[in-house]
């Protein structure tokens, strides 16, 4: 019987080797392609990277997507959603498993609605229409705002409720409009259109809630981009959630991650405000007290360097006169002061329906009492007045020289004072109340 051995193989494969050899395979073979399933037995590791499986009826593969990928998502995967990954057809050799390496991913059935709205956000943004440098600032202290919405929409009122807490007297306008379905893009850009033409508004708010991309299209509408971008009132989007992003809000001057912070970006906040003009009028009342106080005292400081008591009368009554342009200033202040004060009362407790007609006669009393003060005031500083001047009368050297006394001057110029300082023949010169004479001294007492 004769034994007929087999031949031997070429080469012998180690299985890493085989593994390798089946990885280079797959990865030559398959480029990157897009894969839509289900996704299973879903894992987020500490690392950050993603571990899942894809599965159909009929099939499954095992997908892994490392964390520098998976950080870009903008939404959360998780078990049982349908999804669209575009991956890389590999084999994990450590163990021998097929698998896809995922490069992104989005969500089943958006695929073409997301490639128009890369297609559009691209073209647009090659034209200029999202610079920065085209973008108008929003109004500090919008008077009216204008919000572009369905009015059956939630997002109307988060918009209006937030207004109201913010500040209650800037009045809102609403345009309504579709915001999802058929026909509602061009529902928006007639509502902007209607909104420039009528210039009522200081400041727009788009806004509508979340949804899918599906519910947000009409916001990735080209007219309604080239509309919001040509709009000369500033404009405000608050469109679906923070994750959310359309065209629209790209366009936008401002965009915001709510509808309730549209409107919060759109509208100063009235307690802010009342804050501030409450330290501006502090800091200008403090300001006017400092300049009169610094101009009162340099006319002191001018008024001691005066030396003719006609002067110094003048600058008395220059100071009665300041004293009542400041008591009829800090009258006209106390009587505004009485007046905010009593409106502010009044508010307050028509609140609460308090007794307002004996507030208004404490506040009447307090004003007449005022009144009546201001004048009895002013008839003593000019009673004082009067009293000064005559004291000053009394010191005037025209009055002493009119009861008959003489001022006697030597050559020099000097007043004499004693006789003694006098020699015979001393010229002297004699001021009467009215003229004088030229003397010289015979015998000094």
């Amino acid at each position: 019987m004769t034994r007929v051995s087999s031949p031997l193989p070429a080469e012998i494969l180690s299985v890493s080797a085989l593994a390798r050899s089946v990885c280079d395979l797959l990865e030559h073979h398959y480029p990157l392609l897009w894969v839509s399933g289900e996704i299973s037995n879903f894992t987020r590791a500490k690392s950050g990277h993603l571990y899942f499986s894809l599965k159909d009826e009929m099939a499954q593969v095992r997908c892994v997507m490392f964390r520098n990928r998976a950080q870009h998502l903008d939404w959360a995967p998780g078990e049982g959603l349908r999804v669209d990954v575009r991956a890389l057809v590999t084999l994990y050799e450590a163990r021998g498993d097929f698998q896809l390496n995922v490069e992104s991913m989005r969500r089943a059935g958006q695929g073409a609605l997301f490639e128009a709205f890369l297609r559009l956000r691209d073209k647009l943004d090659l034209e200029g229409l999202f610079d920065a440098a085209h973008k108008k600032p929003l109004p500090a202290y919008p008077r009216r705002i204008g919000v572009v919405t369905s009015l059956q929409a939630a997002a109307l009122r988060d918009v209006l409720t937030t207004l109201a807490r913010r500040n209650p007297s800037i009045s809102v306008i609403v345009y309504p409009s579709q915001v999802q379905g058929d026909g509602a893009a061009q529902q928006l850009t007639a509502a902007i259109t209607a909104a420039t033409s009528r210039n009522e508004c200081d400041v727009l708010i788009l806004c509508r809630g979340g949804g899918s991309i599906e519910d947000l299209w009409a916001f990735n509408d080209e007219v309604l981009a080239r509309t919001i971008y040509a709009c000369p009132i500033p404009l405000v989007t608050g469109i679906g959630h923070e994750t959310d992003f359309t065209i629209a809000e790209f366009v936008a001057d401002r965009r915001a991650a709510t509808p309730t912070a549209a409107a919060e970006l759109a509208s100063p906040a009235r307690a802010e405000l009342i804050a501030n003009l409450r330290q501006l009028t502090q800091a200008l009342l403090r300001r006017m007290q400092s300049a009169l106080e610094t101009r009162a005292q340099r006319v002191d400081a001018a008024t001691g360097r005066l030396q003719s008591p006609a002067d110094r009368l003048a600058a008395s009554a220059a100071r009665i006169s300041v004293a009542r342009v400041r008591l009829g200033a800090a009258f006209a202040l106390c009587t505004r002061t009485a007046e905010w004060r009593l409106a502010h009362a009044v508010r307050r407790l028509a609140a609460a329906m308090p007794n307002l007609g004996v507030l208004q006669q404490s506040v009447a009393q307090l004003e007449s009492a005022l009144r009546r003060a201001t004048p009895r005031r002013l008839a003593a500083l000019g009673e004082d007045l009067t009293r000064l001047s005559l004291g000053l009368a009394h010191l005037d050297t025209a009055a002493v020289l009119e009861r008959g006394y003489a001022i006697a001057r030597t050559a020099e110029g000097s007043v004499v004072r004693a006789g003694a300082a006098l020699s015979p023949g001393d010229p002297l010169e004699l001021t009467f109340a009215r003229g004088g004479a030229l003397v010289r001294v015979e015998k000094p007492h």
